[in-house]
């Protein structure tokens, strides 16, 4: 697997990239912390407590409200393998899914351990933020597909029936990874999903996820986005339940105002991936802003924090970070590690050679992003 040449950035392609980031990173964590704490919750009994308009604000959760979950750790982790992917390409050494199984692994460890531990270097300092150690209703899929060290791969995936939402949402950042071409993005995030998550229904919408992105974060319309993941999915093998939840989505836009009986129904009852996706499309599409579309994402009874972060990742792609609800942001959990970790990834996309390579590299970036051997 390799890489394209990535773009010519100039300041103001620069600028816009990395206020995508943003928003990408930002958005899917406030979807996440909205939905969170109704997750378990039927639409009805989201309007007995909230009223008929549903979730208008923040919920408390873990003691304080804006609140993330395991989806928006796994999506830091995600970012954080990538930039690691990229400092190890200067020792030869060149496979994304091993650098990101690394990382899924530093994840699973803040799952069981107490804290940070300092003496392990090679960890870099995603793994050194305490806040990370919080145990945020992790599914036993996931737990299960990174309880040892063995990399699940597409031949011989970790739980191969596993279809949970919960294996999307950390794929947004793949998508922006603009310099590469839309398949192998696509194949990236296949390969990432199966790694816990082994249903092909699973790792397909992963791909298709990443793909909406990826088009999003290059200036695409989010229909023009989605159009592009359906003619690329359609190439795949299996991949029927992805492209037909898609063309449900973009169906149900012209079926009249937006309800979340409507979304309910998309995302269906089973709780599976290629539902989550339509309803996060389906969300974005309708959504007179992000305030508006984020609430909808999360005010029904279908796997609300997997929607909402699904929801808020393609609208902050769309629209970049200064679109975001500034009171939501004020409130989110970790938001200084998420801005960081953003601008990292950013300077890394677009300034890596200046930072990095075969010659010599910046010490504090690859104290940062240790070359894993």
């Amino acid at each position: 697997m390799s890489a394209t040449a990535g773009p010519v950035w100039g300041r103001s392609e620069q600028q816009d990239f990395r206020s995508r980031v943003r928003g990408t990173l930002l958005g899917a964590a406030v979807g996440d912390a909205l939905g969170a704490p109704v997750d378990a919750l039927s639409a009805e009994e989201i309007q007995a407590a909230h009223g008929p308009e549903g979730v208008a604000d923040l919920l408390p959760a873990h003691g304080r409200r804006g609140t993330i979950t395991h989806l928006t750790q796994l999506t830091l982790f995600t970012v954080d393998g990538l930039i690691r992917a990229q400092v190890r390409r200067d020792t030869g050494a060149w496979h994304p899914p091993t650098d990101l199984h690394r990382a899924y692994l530093r994840w699973a460890a803040t799952q069981r351990d107490w804290g940070p531990d300092e003496r392990r270097a090679e960890d870099g300092w995603l793994a050194r933020e305490e806040w990370l150690y919080a145990r945020r209703e992790p599914t036993r899929t996931l737990l299960m597909g990174l309880g040892d060290t063995t990399m699940g791969t597409l031949d011989a995936p970790k739980n191969p029936a596993a279809a949970g939402p919960e294996v999307v949402p950390r794929s947004a950042p793949f998508g922006l990874l603009v310099g590469w071409e839309p398949q192998l993005v696509a194949q990236l995030a296949v390969e990432c999903a199966a790694q816990t998550h082994g249903h092909p229904a699973a790792c397909l919408t992963a791909g298709a996820y990443a793909l909406v992105v990826h088009a999003l974060a290059r200036g695409d319309s989010l229909d023009g986005a989605v159009q592009r993941a359906l003619a690329l999915m359609t190439a795949r093998p299996g991949h029927e339940p992805v492209t037909d939840a898609l063309q449900r989505a973009l169906g149900t836009v012209r079926q009249g105002l937006p309800t979340p009986a409507r979304v309910e129904e998309l995302a269906g009852a089973d709780r599976r991936a290629p539902g989550a996706l339509a309803a996060a499309v389906y969300c974005a599409l309708v959504a007179e802003d992000v305030r508006h579309g984020l609430r909808l994402a999360v005010g029904h009874g279908a796997a609300s924090a997997a929607v909402g972060a699904l929801t808020g990742g393609l609208l902050g792609a769309l629209h970049g970070e200064t679109a975001l609800p500034p009171a939501w942001l004020a409130e989110l959990e970790g938001r200084p590690t998420i801005l960081e970790l953003a601008d990292d990834f950013a300077m890394e996309m677009t300034q890596g050679p200046a930072l990095h390579g075969p010659a010599g590299a910046s010490p504090g970036w690859l104290a940062r992003y240790p070359r894993a051997v």
